[in-house]
């Protein structure tokens, strides 16, 4: 069911919800430049599994509202999942990936330690150390196509040269989620330009180059809910010392390690990343 949720300053923010009313509650949070379509397939393997399952657009992605003036810090988007998780019956399990999965975690490590946010946190081949080479790739993809796509061909092409060992689809109806048309007919990304050019904006779609490195180093060694570091074994941005320097911060944290993925660990192995998560998702369930 397509809603709205409300984030930090009552931004409007475009949701999918299903699953049973009653089941416990997880919301699916984006790495930037991308939409809540990202998550289609996980979102409905936990609604299928009794969840109430939420996939949210970040502010100025996808159906969400842009922000006004610009605000594209960590800091906004981690104030939108702590409004986001605030809003529901019932605390949450956060599912970031990516800049997603760095708003949850500052969202939780913020908070007051008498109140429960969230119940638990998932992260998604994002950690508070991050290598520059896979944020400067991902930077440069994104602000290499800002004129757009003459096609959605043109543009699974290019998604294809940043991730060759993920096959081309040939049905291009999910890229299609991702692209708005524009009057002239070229195909852009589904989100505000501002977001990587603007004056809180940044190439980095993470945010980690651009806040006080303490600041997720404070974030992680604060988180106290039951924590899941989900890794893409090839993946360039979290390496395999990122991910160990986190746990040891994070001593309590669970960690899964996905062969055959990448970065984009949802897209590339979706039904290990799946199983990891249900597998945890159940033994909290509250």
């Amino acid at each position: 069911m397509r809603t709205d949720l409300s984030g930090a300053g009552g931004i409007r923010l475009a949701a999918d919800v299903d699953g049973p009313e009653d089941g416990p509650t997880v919301v699916l949070l984006h790495g930037g430049g991308q939409t809540r379509h990202s998550w289609s397939s996980t979102w409905r393997f936990l609604a299928g599994s009794g969840w109430r399952a939420w996939t949210v657009d970040l502010r100025g992605h996808g159906d969400s509202e842009w922000s006004g003036d610009g605000d594209y810090t960590l800091q906004a988007f981690a104030a939108d999942a702590d409004a986001i998780a605030r809003s529901l019956p019932r605390p949450p399990v956060l599912v970031g990936a990516s800049l997603g999965g760095l708003a949850s975690m500052v969202a939780i490590a913020g908070a007051d330690p008498q109140e429960e946010v969230a119940r638990a946190l998932v992260l998604v081949d994002v950690a508070h150390r991050l290598e520059s080479r896979g944020t400067d790739r991902i930077g440069a993809f994104m602000t290499g196509n800002l004129d757009g796509f003459a096609s959605l061909d043109e543009a699974a092409d290019a998604i294809a040269a940043y991730n060759p060992n993920r096959p081309r689809p040939k049905d291009l109806s999910g890229l299609a989620k991702n692209l708005r048309q524009g009057p002239d007919g070229r195909w852009r990304w589904h989100w505000d330009p501002r977001f990587v050019s603007g004056k809180f904006g940044s190439s980095d779609e993470t945010r980690s180059s651009v806040v006080e490195p303490s600041l997720l180093e404070r974030s992680a060694a604060a988180l106290q809910v039951p924590t899941l570091l989900v890794r893409g074994r090839s993946s360039d941005l979290l390496s395999e010392e990122g991910a160990q320097e986190f746990l040891a911060r994070v001593p309590h944290a669970e960690f899964a390690d996905v062969a055959g993925a990448g970065h984009m660990v949802v897209g590339d192995r979706n039904d290990v990343f799946n199983a990891a998560v249900l597998d945890f998702l159940e033994r909290h369930r509250g």
